[in-house]
């Protein structure tokens, strides 16, 4: 019996195949290396390098390796490309997820546990949203995400499989035992940027808008431990094998921080100053949305060890600079 990992050689992929391997499980990641990366893929788990719409393939590695569930992160995350190229990401998105879907159906997986998206709820404002709101993405990402949602609704009722779909407020930081990290070249997430321009890797950070509707002008937003979430993964997997029925969490803090606050905390923790610049609005991107994770915290019992965003920021620094030293001795 052994985990179907998608993406996971990505970002929050590959901490979660490390989580994984940690908790005892038989891990294959299948990932096409697009923005991903051989080496952040522990060396205990089976890497495939193809795409997830190949039948064929998933159809094979379900069979092979008795793959009971798929934990499917794979796909396109930035959201103002995905206002210029809707369709790619429909593509990537939705199209390809359903293609994944109809191969683990016919393969006999058991449960699925997909990476959705707080960009599902559009503009939630200041006060923590819960799984019950509106649902009103702003941009095609989030539409791509609610799509696949009700996919795996639909799908379920049909064929009988159990899933989770959790929805991520912001991500961030790095494994804190320095084993992986986001490490993807212009990556748009604000404290990679911030890090990478304590660092000197970049010239300057800009912010892009001033003028929202917060307490300093600027976008707020919940940010998660990388490894909380992955945390969340796993006992999500381990309710769905004990006969847990389908369900929708959010995974975040219950607070956000703004633009500005995270500037300051990264100056804080780096120990010096960094280029800030200001920019105008990006399209896509919602004033402030904040998590409300009670549900997460009932259900499967998840009780955060990372809600500090100084220790996310310093866990985000270290990996930087171990990612410095890894590309200096190419």
């Amino acid at each position: 019996m052994a985990v179907l990992v998608t993406g996971g050689a990505g970002y929050i992929g590959s901490h979660m195949v490390w989580a994984l391997l940690d908790a005892g499980e038989d891990v294959v990641v299948l990932d096409r290396l697009s923005t991903g990366f051989e080496w952040a893929v522990a060396p205990e788990a089976k890497l495939v390098v193809g795409d997830i719409a190949d039948a064929d393939l998933v159809g094979s590695l379900i069979e092979e390796h008795s793959v009971d569930s798929i934990i499917h992160f794979a796909g396109s995350i930035v959201v103002p490309e995905s206002v210029s190229d809707p369709l790619g990401y429909y593509e990537n998105n939705t199209c390809k997820t359903r293609a994944l879907l109809a191969a683990a159906v016919k393969g006999g997986v058991k449960h699925v546990i997909f990476s959705s998206t707080a960009a599902v709820y559009g503009a939630a404002g200041l006060e923590p949203v819960k799984e019950t709101a509106s649902l009103a993405p702003e941009s095609p990402y989030g539409t791509s995400k609610l799509m696949t949602e009700l996919m795996l609704r639909d799908a379920a009722a049909a064929h009988g499989f159990t899933y989770t779909a959790l929805r991520y407020f912001n991500v961030a930081g790095a494994d804190p035992k320095g084993r992986t990290g986001q490490s993807t070249p212009g990556a748009t997430h604000l404290i990679k940027v911030a890090s990478e321009t304590a660092l000197g890797k970049r010239q300057s950070l800009t912010v892009f808008g001033e003028d929202y509707p917060t307490p300093d002008g600027t976008c707020v937003r919940d940010y998660i431990h990388v490894s909380d979430l992955a945390a969340a993964h796993l006992l999500a997997l381990k309710r769905l094998r004990a006969g847990g029925g389908n369900l929708v969490a959010n995974c975040g803090y219950n607070h956000g921080y703004s633009v500005l606050e995270v500037i300051d905390a990264v100056k804080r923790v780096f120990g010096g100053d960094i280029n800030v610049q200001m920019g105008p609005r990006r399209p896509g991107d919602a004033a402030a949305v904040v998590a409300d994770s009670s549900v997460a915290r009932a259900e499967l019992g998840w009780v955060p060890q990372h809600d500090d965003l100084d220790r996310i920021v310093g866990d985000a620094l270290a990996w930087e600079k171990s990612l410095s030293r890894r590309n200096s001795a190419r």
